[in-house]
């Protein structure tokens, strides 16, 4: 009888770890990493404070952060997919202008929370109270950048943070 009881112990040991399991992986999917650059008219404009604020208001933590002036080779790696479209170049003199602040954001639904609080890519379509419609000022000029999914979360915090995790 008391191997019975031992057998039973066991199983129900294994039952509590495979739940205790499932229930971190279900937590690790629902606490999302995103890349959030305030770039640089953000950082003249003295936006950092209030920008970073919406971001903690809104339940999501800050993993890393940084200040950084971006060279035409950190720019080029993250926005290489833009290359040979008509704002390019405007692009890469605006990101290499002055400095940015560069961070890791995490917790449920990160993603889809930070792009919430951003607003359209365009200011003149994001309503007030978004991040570019409250300091967005053209499409390329507007603010902020946030990853737009998982895996270019992933590719960008490997360019901004991959020799510090």
């Amino acid at each position: 009888m008391n191997l019975k009881t031992d057998a039973d112990t066991e199983t129900v040991k294994k039952t509590e770890e495979k739940e205790n399991k499932q229930k971190l992986n279900e937590d690790v999917k629902q606490c999302e990493r995103s890349l959030i650059i305030i770039k640089p008219d953000g950082v003249r404009r003295k936006a950092v404070g209030d920008i970073i604020s919406r971001f903690e208001k809104a339940g999501l933590e800050i993993e890393r952060i940084r200040v950084l002036e971006m060279d035409k080779t950190i720019a080029y790696t993250h926005y290489h997919d833009h290359e040979g479209k008509p704002y390019f170049d405007r692009l890469m003199n605006y990101m290499t202008s002055g400095p940015s602040i560069v961070m890791i954001i995490k917790g449920k639904d990160a993603i889809k929370k930070s792009r919430e609080l951003m607003g359209p890519t365009d200011p003149a379509k994001a309503p007030k109270g978004t991040i570019r419609g409250d300091y967005g000022t053209d499409i390329t000029i507007n603010a902020i950048h946030g990853s737009d999914c998982l895996k270019s979360a992933e590719r960008e915090i490997n360019i901004f943070f991959g020799n510090y995790l």
